[in-house]
């Protein structure tokens, strides 16, 4: 695990799940075709792009290590993360309504939930 992207992915999903609700607040459907939309889409790629090079190096580090942990529960972790964000992503799109906003801010809020439940599972506390 790499402690500094874990930090900077935390930060950036609860930046953005601000932005969602935002969005969610004001009634914006999130729609490819609006710039906070579209600025918001490009932290969710930018988020992604970060989780899968967390989920790479913690593969990696997890088959190199001797440490006491559940292999299989964080590698689901691992994998989980990096899957919930572009599903919610696109359920988001697809949903016409304010509520588009709303599930991307759930999903965008899980991100740091699953981030600190990896940290908990590397540290050996799970």
């Amino acid at each position: 695990m790499i402690q500094v992207l874990a930090t900077a992915l935390t930060v950036v999903a609860v930046a953005a799940a601000v932005w969602a609700l935002v969005l969610a607040v004001l009634d914006h459907p999130i729609t490819l075709r609006t710039r906070p939309t579209l600025g918001l889409a490009a932290v969710v790629v930018l988020l992604e792009a970060g989780l899968l090079v967390q989920a790479v190096v913690g593969v990696v580090s997890l088959l190199g290590s001797d440490r006491v942990l559940d292999r299989a529960t964080f590698v689901g972790y691992l994998l989980g993360v990096a899957v919930v964000l572009p599903l919610g992503a696109v359920w988001s799109v697809a949903e016409r309504s304010r509520w588009g906003a709303g599930v991307l801010t759930v999903t965008c809020l899980s991100v740091p939930v699953m981030i600190l439940r990896l940290d908990q599972l590397w540290a050996g506390h799970g």
